[in-house]
């Protein structure tokens, strides 16, 4: 087992803040915003704020769990307002309580298995959605993402199949790069939604009118679902593992879907696998 992770890097941004002596909170993000919102004198300076959330990007590339944080403060580096400062000094707490959280890479199986979950309308100005997916080999997560989409989606179904098209891809490109490591994948690629909708319209040849603005989407899904490539999949949305990704989360959901995205602290500062010699830091 190996483990990736990128402490000193996170208490680097931390130390840039001037938020060394700040507490940690256990939920990078508020379900709330504060009504009385004071501006933070070490974060204040727009150039600091655009500093730290590009190196928040780079730490995304092992801590996934803040990724829908990160993503929500770059779209406003150009011009960050008090709610933005905020929200910033909370994710910053929120990693001075988990520098030595981490991605395990697990020996398991080599099967591929893809979770898609967009909010749609997310925005409250634009109305744009945002569309996440998450990808695991085995037990290990290998590929993650979340964008907010360039149009607006007229139905919570467009926006789940939009997702689901953008799951696909990145999946099958998955696959292509695993055959051409030697490892074939043969069956279908369980992509889970959560949405019947959108289910029920990707597994039906008969395209109606009424959906015309999602067609490419549409014949891509059908062509992939057809020649056996993906095996799209009902999931409750409670046990929706992407649902992080998508939006601020209750601490308790948020610990819950963190823990099954393997998100998890040094087995070598906690103890907690430490007994096993082959476990390696990265």
């Amino acid at each position: 087992m190996y483990f990736l992770s990128q402490q000193s890097y996170a208490n680097s941004i931390i130390q840039q803040s001037n938020l060394l002596k700040c507490n940690p909170v256990a939920n990078p993000s508020n379900t709330k915003q504060p009504s009385d919102i004071s501006i933070n004198p070490n974060l204040a300076d727009p150039s600091l704020y655009m500093k730290l959330t590009g190196a928040l990007q780079y730490l995304t590339i092992t801590r996934p769990d803040i990724t829908y944080a990160v993503n929500n403060l770059s779209q406003h580096m150009h011009d960050p307002q008090p709610n933005h400062l905020l929200m910033l000094k909370r994710l910053i707490r929120y990693i001075k309580g988990t520098t030595h959280f981490g991605m395990p890479i697990t020996k398991s199986d080599l099967c591929l298995r893809t979770y898609s979950d967009p909010d749609w309308a997310s925005d409250p100005v634009t109305l744009k959605s945002t569309s996440e997916y998450c990808t695991f080999l085995g037990n290990t997560l290998i590929s993650w993402a979340i964008k907010k989409k360039t149009t607006v989606s007229r139905s919570s179904t467009e926006s789940k199949y939009k997702a689901l098209a953008a799951a696909t891809v990145d999946t099958i490109w998955l696959k292509r790069l695993l055959t051409d490591f030697q490892i074939p994948h043969t069956q279908p690629i369980d992509l889970y939604c959560d949405n019947t909708s959108a289910i029920a319209l990707a597994n039906n040849p008969v395209f109606h009118a009424r959906t015309k603005h999602i067609e490419i989407d549409h014949r891509f899904l059908r062509e992939n679902i057809t020649n056996n490539h993906i095996w799209l999949l009902p999931i409750k949305t409670v046990d929706q593992i992407a649902d992080l990704l998508t939006k601020p989360l209750s601490t308790t959901r948020f610990k819950l879907l963190r823990g099954k995205l393997t998100i998890s602290p040094d087995p070598f500062i906690c103890g907690g696998l430490s007994e096993h010699k082959s476990i390696q830091p990265v």
